[in-house]
């Protein structure tokens, strides 16, 4: 049964939203200084888990282009997340991410011949700003790789939303398969890296275990499966506009779950923050200008089978 275009946007919020909790559970369940490990346990079990049910495998070109994305949305990305979100204040990674939609204006303009508009740079400032107002606060020494990773994770990601943008996907298959590809991809991209890196992995208690199974299952295979189930009728920077979900879902764990305060500055920052999210909902989409349909896939049609892309924690 098709769903509305608010349910569909419900239903795809829910994964910022889960993504949103990841810094509570990375903190407070799982060991330090572990990024590519907990990337790993992140990505690949869930995407195995994704491509069993599925059972599709990809064909021709789409190996490459779901190793590419799989790079892009998965494999770079997590890993970075990881480092941001051991190395900086929560606040201020969550603010570089906010500024995803930023990212994807300029990389649409180059990549689809998309010019942004007034009104989307106008809204994804007004995003940024309130995530700010949430979750910036008082913090020791700026550190440098930190900022880096955060900033290249949110550049990583939003070019993955582009080119799922640009390239759809191939007929017969569904978002299942395509979280599964990337999935897959990405956790075997992290693999090598984390063996070597950061070595054999690292005693777990229960605890650990237990935070694992959460981000492996809740937090990415089933939201990552809502996501690119979703988004698929979403134009990149109705998608994109989702990402401030996440940082204020995780100031609101905060305070739910770990006694955190929310200020008077915060509580207006959550408004203007929820407002572009719901402005973003309302930018109009604009047409492809792909080669052909044969290339593209189903991408830019706008129905059931149409499919875009990407995360955000």
């Amino acid at each position: 049964m098709a769903l509305s275009r608010p349910a569909l946007i419900a239903l795809t919020a829910l994964a910022p939203v889960s993504w949103g909790t990841t810094y509570a559970v990375t903190t407070e369940f799982l060991p330090a200084d572990r990024p590519l490990f907990t990337a790993l346990v992140r990505a690949l079990p869930a995407g195995l888990l994704l491509l069993g049910l599925a059972r599709v495998l990809p064909r021709g070109a789409w190996w490459g282009k779901a190793a590419a994305l799989g790079a892009l949305n998965i494999g770079a990305f997590f890993p970075l997340l990881f480092l941001s979100a051991y190395r900086l204040p929560g606040g201020l990674a969550a603010v570089v991410g906010s500024a995803g939609p930023l990212f994807v204006a300029g990389l649409s303009a180059l990549l689809l011949g998309q010019r942004p508009s007034a009104r989307t740079l106008l809204t994804g400032i007004v995003a940024a700003f309130g995530v700010s107002l949430v979750v910036l606060r008082a913090a020791g020494a700026l550190d440098a790789l930190g900022l880096l990773a955060a900033l290249a994770g949110t550049a990583s990601m939003s070019a993955g939303v582009v080119l799922t943008q640009r390239w759809g996907r191939p007929d017969g298959v569904g978002p299942l398969a395509l979280t599964a590809w990337q999935l897959t991809a990405g956790g075997l991209f992290i693999t090598p890296l984390a063996l070597l890196v950061e070595g054999a992995p690292p005693a777990l208690d229960g605890r650990a275990v237990g935070g694992y199974l959460y981000l492996a299952l809740a937090n990415t295979a089933v939201a990552y499966w809502l996501w690119f189930r979703g988004i698929g009728r979403l134009s990149a920077t109705q998608a994109t506009f989702l990402g401030p979900l996440s940082p204020l879902t995780a100031a609101v764990t905060g305070w739910a779950a770990l006694g955190e305060a929310l200020t008077p500055v915060q509580l207006v920052g959550m408004v203007l923050a929820l407002g572009a999210t719901v402005a973003g909902q309302f930018v109009p989409r604009k047409p492809l200008r792909a080669p052909s349909a044969r290339r593209t896939g189903k991408a830019g049609q706008g129905g059931p089978d149409a499919t875009t892309v990407v995360l955000r924690r």
